[in-house]
């Protein structure tokens, strides 16, 4: 008998989940019920088959068959765009979790989640693409396991890249465990929250730097402009206001496609999320432009903003850090999310310009037009790809599990009553 009424109390909760659920539009959506052919779903599903096509081409024909990298230039758009990039994208994680955490900041606690699942997939997503720029890639890991090179930039950014994947994936867990059911191991999770976040931001504060730090060898490749002393510093900055711009940007496309799935604590709290930021990425934005001048003053680079390549940096600098900066400050000022979400956009576009600059376009600026590196299409599709295997991923776990909403059992108020007695302003 007692086996017999555990089971029936397990289904009669599950059908009261289901049913709240249900009423609030979060389970029915065409993902989970059926595919809906559209417009653009049909693209999707042609990138996709690309992709396939081409993965096969690039890992039974080589390198070669699908890319452009020569001995002048070994790394190429998939370093530039879909590591650098998607490294410094994902910082939305650590940012939003230490705002929320550490610093106490508990009016962003429903942006955390979208915020992790973000970055979870934007780090898996760079561990995946780097699997077609390596040309060994089964042997990934001996760096990490049989063969560390502890006097190595890369090895730390190796390291620090594998232990963060771990850390977010963590993070993300409860998510998967709530859809799951799996109360007890859920709340265990939830209580090393701190200690992950923390160790977290340490990790990226280490790799975010060190990969600005990889280009301190090349001094006589890199543009005088784009190269500093101090390129660790910008890489970490940048990163901050990086998280900050893709936690809106991702806000603002989840508000426009997947607005069904939030719950009323997320709408409410969404404009203060956007606001927030935006406060916090112009004081960013403009303590890192300052520290850009002083570098520039230090390495006496001044008379190189006369050139072609000095429009190119001052276009860099001031459309797409300067400008953004601004406009966060109007919009935090007179609370224009409208606003803020525009900024967003030049700031994400700013980071992908920056970074490509430094490892693509700046590089080797010193050749002729004939011998320098541009990407061939097979590249450009690949990265295509992989950015669109990160969307379909993110619609999918959004679709299933409690991310853009708190799941009926487990709500934030009712955590804090169980840990501290209390429920958390």
């Amino acid at each position: 008998m007692g086996l017999q009424d555990t089971i029936k109390n397990r289904l009669s909760n599950n059908e009261l989940i289901k049913n709240s659920l249900m009423k609030s539009n979060l389970i029915n959506n065409p993902l989970i019920n059926k595919i809906e052919w559209t417009p653009l779903n049909i693209i999707t599903a042609i990138i996709l088959f690309v992709g396939f096509i081409l993965t096969i081409a690039r890992f039974f024909g080589g390198l070669g068959t699908v890319t452009n990298l020569d001995d002048n230039n070994p790394w190429g758009l998939w370093i530039g765009f879909d590591l650098l990039c998607g490294v410094a994208l994902a910082a939305g994680g650590y940012v939003t979790s230490s705002a929320c955490y550490i610093f106490g900041l508990k009016r962003y606690h429903s942006a955390v989640r979208p915020a992790i699942l973000t970055a979870f997939l934007g780090y898996a997503l760079v561990v995946f693409a780097l699997n077609y720029d390596v040309g060994r890639p089964w042997r990934l890991p001996y760096p990490i396991f049989y063969s560390p090179g502890t006097s190595s930039l890369l090895f730390e950014v190796g390291l620090c890249v594998f232990l963060y994947l771990n850390v977010l994936f963590i993070e993300f867990t409860p998510a998967a465990f709530e859809w799951l059911g799996l109360k007890k191991i859920r709340n265990f999770v939830v209580g090393l929250t701190m200690l992950l976040t923390i160790f977290g931001v340490v990790l990226s504060t280490l790799h975010q730097s060190s990969l600005g730090a990889l280009f301190l060898i090349a001094p006589s490749k890199l543009h005088p402009l784009w190269y500093s002393g101090y390129l660790p510093v910008y890489f970490f900055i940048s990163s901050m206001f990086a998280g900050m711009s893709m936690v809106i940007f991702e806000g603002s496309l989840a508000h426009k496609y997947l607005h069904h799935k939030m719950d009323e604590t997320h709408l409410s709290e969404s404009d203060g999320v956007v606001l927030g930021f935006s406060k916090a990425a112009s004081f960013v934005m403009m303590g890192y432009l300052g520290i850009k001048l002083i570098g520039l003053s230090i390495d006496n680079n001044w008379h190189h903003l006369f050139t072609s390549w000095g429009l190119w940096f001052l276009f860099e600098l001031i459309g797409f850090v300067a400008l953004p900066a601004f406009i966060y400050a109007v919009a935090a000022r007179e609370k224009n999310v409208k606003l803020a979400r525009v900024a967003s956009i030049l700031g994400v576009l700013g980071i992908i310009l920056n970074r490509l600059n430094i490892s693509l376009v700046a590089f080797n600026w010193q050749l002729p037009l004939d011998q320098r590196y541009f990407p061939s299409w097979m590249e450009i599709a690949i990265s295509v790809f992989v950015v669109t295997v990160g969307i379909v991923a993110y619609r999918l776990i959004t679709a299933y599990m409690p991310i853009l909403y708190e799941h009926p059992n487990y709500k934030h108020g009712d955590d804090s009553k169980n840990k501290h007695g209390h429920q958390e302003d």
